[in-house]
């Protein structure tokens, strides 16, 4: 079973930049589609970005587009999500999930099978 794993996350200025990891533990990503989500207090967590197993194939939520870039490293078996631009209203918990399928990027949680345990990005204004 494999089991993400999310690092990256702080505490930064409003401008600012953040690159976000998500490496496996366990089996690997290879093959599969991986998802960056979030969940703001009090908010039910949404869509952020997502890459498709062979990493050709991105997809970002309207609100992050020109500002995040989600990339993959099958050599490392880590995704990233480099965020730049950081806003007040980025502040969340940040989760990568892993996809039942690798095809396409998808948008949808309720297709992710395998969650992290998430890392705390606060942006200060």
């Amino acid at each position: 079973q494999v089991q993400p794993v999310e690092s990256g996350g702080g505490l930064v200025q409003a401008g600012g930049s953040l690159r976000l990891s998500c490496a496996a533990s366990g089996r690997t990503f290879s093959g599969y589609t991986i998802g960056w989500f979030r969940q703001a207090p009090g908010k039910e967590r949404e869509f952020v970005a997502a890459i498709n197993w062979s990493g050709r194939s991105t997809n970002y939520a309207d609100s992050v587009k020109g500002r995040f870039t989600i990339s993959r490293d099958s050599a490392k078996n880590t995704v990233y999500l480099q965020i730049n631009s950081l806003k007040p209203e980025d502040t969340a918990v940040y989760y990568c999930a892993r996809h039942s399928s690798g095809l396409y990027p998808s948008s949808n949680i309720e297709e992710y099978r395998y969650w992290g345990q998430g890392t705390q990005v606060t942006v200060s204004s």
